[in-house]
């Protein structure tokens, strides 16, 4: 189990910091400003669904071609953690070794989120209130812990969902069955 989920956690892993470094990339040239947040968590869901795979290769190698709905979900969860840890440390890495983006990011983010509140014509004092959240975010930010934490709570709950799929749909040996 453990070969099968560093594997697919790894893939995983390097694939997702290989997108956020692209769509950060399109984002800075003005491609993809609208529907990042989107394009983010649709390639979270696109990426992570190697869970599955993960999960039906031990059970088809590893497990006779049946699994538990428990032993899928170990996998599962074990390959969600590693590629959450790489996403989260790709982070870290991308956030204080690329130029620019540690002064800035946070000041990008809530830039985009005041003008998508007006663009809505959300009342000034929803906008005011927002603005004092996302200062107090600003702090906290700074912060290596919690924003490595908080960069673990964007994608390990996606990977979860996956997971818990994943196991239940794989402990039916009669969906995709070994060949």
């Amino acid at each position: 189990m453990k070969k099968i989920a560093l594997i697919y956690g790894s893939i995983s892993g390097l694939l997702m910091v290989l997108m956020f470094v692209i769509s950060f990339y399109l984002m800075d040239r003005g491609i993809l400003k609208e529907h990042s947040e989107l394009f983010g968590y649709a390639t979270m869901i696109i990426v992570l669904s190697l869970i599955f795979f993960g999960i039906k290769s031990f059970r088809d190698k590893h497990s006779s071609g049946a699994i538990t709905f428990w032993k899928g979900l170990k996998v599962g969860l074990a390959i969600a953690s590693i590629a959450s840890f790489f996403y989260a440390t790709g982070w870290e890495v991308y956030y204080n070794g690329v130029p620019g983006v540690k002064e800035n990011f946070m000041n990008k983010y809530t830039d985009s989120l005041i003008a998508k509140m007006k663009q809505e014509g959300t009342a000034q004092e929803k906008i005011d209130a927002k603005i004092k959240e996302m200062e107090s975010m600003k702090e906290m930010y700074k912060n290596p812990f919690i924003r490595y934490g908080m960069t673990l709570a964007e994608i390990f709950p996606v990977g979860l969902v996956i997971a818990l799929i994943s196991a239940g749909v794989l402990r039916k040996k009669e969906i995709l069955p070994a060949s």
